[in-house]
């Protein structure tokens, strides 16, 4: 994508389809003017050229005599718009048709068709928004639940750009003093102990590698939680998803192997959306498919956020163990999230469930759950746990938490970077290596925000929005 260019007006539809309105957006400077030629107010008195900002007209569109439709149209006055441009939003009937032909008219009268996000782009470049709220505006859309919402919302209207500004503005401040020592590097002057620098560094480095570790939970609301179903063949594995998901998505069988693929379903529990991964079997097979089936159940572990690792009933405190921490070996130290999940507890009476529990909890150090799938018992707690596994006190503080891949890898950099002028003033490197690196990270998270803006970036960000955002 190339940098915008002002002066080109841009017209897209800005609704998907379905409904019965749809609205077609135009922007750019002599929006207004281009619309006058195609629309007629229905009060004859009204001028639209005249129409100030936060004006609703209502008329018809037409070209050379044919009716297209009777629309709504909302103008918006530069600088006091989403792209911060003179802009009009017609709202039309729904009908693809009409917005194909208000857009193929629009086209005749010099208006160029906007390419993905290029109404956001607009506003970035007009200073509507910095960088990371343009990419809140992609992630708004796509939130698919209560925590998503509001995480993208919190980004929308700056919570993480004021944190990242003010971090940046901390290292400014540093990156001046050792400057200074710079320009009088032949008087030999520090104009700060390298033990307060030190300390003044260490705090913003606290601060950058606690947002950075946010990332794993705020990738994982946005995208939804993973959580793997594991456990051997025919201890009830697709019962449970089915039973959780309360309709018949998998399954199920006697035959040990059923499922040999992996099987991805949705919940939302608690404002969260879990991503459920039904796997196949863990155990030792000749069977090629079902070997391979196994491969992918482990990859799907490495990569899971919480894993229920079911059981049954019938099985021995040691088993059940032993299983867990083979579960353990293939997450590895990810922070992966274990809860046992004991079935069919309708099989054993309750003291032998309570007593297999004590057993089982001493042994695994992880929560230990009795459910019956057959007859729903103990689903409800099994949900619970799934929201107490996900940090949610930190959802308090949305602000704190990164959820762009982007910003998490200009965070780690930023990291790196203040790491190397720590190592620096320990090894007593020359001030103008230090200072380099103070400017690294200063450059880092002036990407985050968008103070340091490469066309290439932009054109990988903006590429992915939807046309008419």
């Amino acid at each position: 994508m190339n940098m915008v260019q002002k002066e080109k007006i841009i017209c897209a539809p800005a609704t998907s389809g379905g409904g019965a309105i749809a609205i077609v957006r135009v922007s750019g400077k002599g929006a207004v003017e281009t619309l006058s030629e195609i629309f007629q107010p229905a009060d004859k008195q009204i001028d639209i050229l005249g129409a100030k900002g936060y004006t609703l007209i209502f008329g018809t569109i037409s070209s050379h005599g044919e009716f297209i439709d009777q629309v709504l149209v909302s103008v918006f006055r530069s600088p006091h718009s989403y792209t911060g441009e003179d802009m009009v939003e017609i709202s039309c009937h729904a009908s693809p048709f009409i917005q194909r032909r208000i857009i193929e008219i629009l086209i005749e009268k010099g208006v160029e068709t906007a390419t993905p996000g290029e109404f956001t782009m607009r506003a970035f470049m007009n200073g509507k928004m910095d960088l990371s709220q343009a990419e809140a505006v992609a992630d708004l859309i796509a939130a698919d639940s209560e925590a998503a919402h509001r995480l993208a919302a919190t980004q929308l209207r700056g919570g993480l750009s004021a944190g990242i500004e003010k971090l940046r503005q901390e290292l400014i401040a540093f990156a001046s003093l050792v400057e200074l020592e710079l320009d009088f590097s032949e008087e030999d002057v520090e104009f700060a102990d390298r033990f307060a620098m030190t300390e003044t560094v260490l705090k913003i480095k606290d601060m950058v590698d606690g947002l950075a570790s946010s990332f794993r939970l705020g990738n994982a609301i946005r995208k939804g939680i993973p959580v793997v179903i594991a456990g051997r063949p025919n201890v009830g594995k697709s019962s449970l998803l089915n039973v959780l998901l309360q309709e018949e998505r998998a399954i199920v069988s006697d035959i040990p192997g059923t499922t040999r693929d992996t099987i991805e379903e949705v919940l939302h529990v608690g404002g969260l959306l879990f991503r459920f991964i039904d796997t196949a079997g863990l155990r030792q097979s000749g069977d090629e498919i079902e070997e391979l089936g196994m491969e992918r159940t482990r990859n799907k572990l490495r990569a899971a956020e919480i894993v229920l690792a079911v059981a049954e009933a019938t099985d021995s405190a040691e088993s059940v163990s032993s299983m867990v921490t083979g579960i353990r070996e293939i997450t590895g130290d990810g922070g992966t999230r274990i809860i046992a999940v004991i079935n069919k507890s309708d099989l054993v009476s309750q003291n032998i469930a309570a007593g297999l529990k004590d057993e089982t909890t001493a042994l695994c150090s992880c929560p230990v759950l009795f459910v019956s799938a057959w007859n729903s018992d103990g689903i409800e707690a099994v949900r619970e746990h799934l929201i107490a596994s996900v940090e949610t006190g930190k959802l308090d503080n949305p602000q704190y938490i990164v959820t762009n891949a982007r910003h998490f890898e200009a965070l780690k950099n930023v990291s790196d970077s203040l790491q190397r002028v720590l190592d620096g003033f320990r090894d007593g490197i020359p001030t103008v290596l230090i200072a380099t690196d103070v400017r690294q990270a200063i450059y880092y998270l002036g990407l985050i925000t968008g103070r340091v803006t490469p066309d290439d970036i932009l054109g990988e960000i903006f590429s992915k929005f939807c046309i008419g955002k």
